[in-house]
């Protein structure tokens, strides 16, 4: 049986035996915490070893000649590679723009007011992050057939605010849950009316749940793949669909270089939008 020794001020140091639900305890521990390593380690290792390899000199992936920075100017030089870029970006931001309007107003209805098929919306506005991917794509694309809509960036902006209205609803709504409604009572009291309520107090209040959704609805918008993939146009590729056609071709350090650029960059803005809803 283990002990552990225990030293009361002004006594001899003594022992004890450690009881068999605190060894248990201690085990569990251990094993949780080199499981949570473990695990962190699966993920994250592969994705050090590809930013590694994006400054390979070597055009052969996995064998390493030197440190280079020549795929990343390959990139700036590749007219493709920056359209998508251009189109991915502006995808991003309308359908960003667009969602967190939606999504705040969605969220303030559903907090704040009762009415007639309330379960019911919340229900279907919860479906986008609940259901595979692969079934969004493709009733987005059927929808767009039935219509007769032909693909275009504009498709590929509808499916993405589509899906981000869920997202900034989720957190513009946890922000709602967590404001005090008596500074609004206030407010009521002091003579002002509801608009002017909602601009002076509860809009304040709410901007870094808002800006913390934005920033979510950018970071999905700019790295979806598999709904882009279904709605996208001719003359309408975003980056995440051209590295894939990139890679059909053999992975490069070029395809490692974007990569690495956009892990990097949807990184930024998930560790700004965590501390703004921490704030």
């Amino acid at each position: 049986m283990t002990t552990a020794t225990v030293n009361p001020p002004g006594s001899r140091p003594t022992s004890r035996r450690l009881t068999r639900d605190e060894l248990r305890a201690a085990f569990n521990k251990r094993i949780l915490t080199w499981l949570s390593i473990g695990i962190f380690v699966f993920l994250y290792l592969p994705i050090l070893i590809l930013i590694i390899y994006s400054f390979n000199e070597n055009k052969i992936v996995g064998v390493w000649t030197g440190f280079s920075l020549n795929w990343y100017q390959e990139l700036f030089k590749d007219a493709a590679l920056l359209n998508s870029l251009q189109v991915s970006l502006w995808v991003a931001f309308w359908s960003t723009i667009l969602s967190t309007i939606l999504g705040t107003l969605a969220a303030i209805v559903l907090e704040r007011f009762r009415f007639w098929g309330k379960l019911t919306y919340d229900a279907v506005l919860y479906l986008p992050i609940i259901i595979p991917d692969i079934v969004m794509a493709l009733s987005t694309l059927l929808f767009f057939v039935i219509l007769n809509i032909p693909l275009s960036r504009y498709t590929i902006l509808i499916a993405h605010v589509a899906f981000n209205i869920s997202f900034v609803a989720v957190v513009v709504r946890a922000r709602l849950a967590d404001m005090d409604r008596r500074l609004e009572e206030a407010a009521a009291d002091l003579g002002a009316n509801e608009w002017l309520t909602f601009r002076r107090i509860t809009l304040p209040l709410l901007t870094p749940g808002i800006v913390s959704g934005a920033l979510l609805a950018f970071t999905l918008s700019l790295d979806d793949f598999v709904i882009t993939f279904f709605v996208a146009g001719p003359g309408s590729t975003t980056l995440p669909v051209r590295v894939y056609s990139m890679i059909k071709f053999g992975v490069t350090p070029e395809v490692n270089a974007v990569s690495t650029l956009m892990f990097l960059g949807s990184t930024l803005l998930v560790v700004i939008s965590l501390v703004l809803q921490r704030r």
